[in-house]
């Protein structure tokens, strides 16, 4: 399989753990805090949710919340305090229409137009496969870095210490020997600002 296409099938496989997970669940009450501050597992879903519409949006050729920031963060607001059934629904529902629109797509050339910056249209499946493992740990419900697969791990890792570099001094400056020495999922949570690393600072990358 060529990378493209072993990102299409990874990010389906996230898809598959996340709605499954949810599946197996008891009922939650969606306001119940998430491990994101401010946010619910409410929140958490709705956002899922949206940015699988958002993913579509680019597709699409559109921008990826058509409405910014403002709009995402409305869009959110208004869904989190729906019931646990019609958040899994959605989440389900908009995971497989992003499933199934990525594997009709025959050009990957050219660029999307995220809510941060063009990006090339290539990187869609990972960074929707970012947002589906990261989001499933920040609910809190059993899910964690230490589960994440092996290859998004080393890929995140890959693109986390290259925006490291490029925010020191002349891009060359290395992770601090401390975070080297820590298991790679526990040093992308601490890059992901939700771990910390003893005798380090936050990673600040974003």
């Amino acid at each position: 399989m060529t990378e493209i296409e072993t990102d299409v099938a990874d990010l389906a496989g996230a898809h598959a753990g996340l709605v499954t997970h949810l599946r197996t669940l008891e009922p939650l009450d969606p306001a119940t805090a998430s491990a994101l501050p401010d946010w619910s597992i409410g929140h958490v879903l709705t956002h899922l949710a949206r940015n699988a519409d958002s993913i579509l949006s680019m597709l699409d050729g559109n921008p990826q919340y058509p409405h910014g920031r403002d709009g995402r963060n409305a869009d959110i607001e208004a869904g989190a305090d729906r019931s646990w059934e019609e958040l899994v629904d959605d989440v389900e529902r908009s995971a497989a229409a992003v499933d199934e629109a990525l594997a009709t797509v025959d050009d990957w050339s050219g660029t999307v137009d995220t809510i941060a910056a063009a990006r090339p249209k290539e990187m869609l499946p990972f960074l929707r496969q970012r947002e589906v493992e990261v989001h499933r740990a920040d609910l809190g419900l059993g899910y964690g870095f230490d589960d994440f697969p092996s290859r998004y791990v080393r890929k995140e890792l890959r693109a986390m210490e290259m925006l490291w570099r490029a925010g020191k001094p002349m891009g060359l400056t290395p992770l601090p020997e401390a975070a080297l020495r820590t298991p790679p999922p526990r040093r992308l949570a601490w890059m992901m600002g939700r771990a910390e690393i003893d005798g380090l600072g936050p990673a600040n990358i974003w």
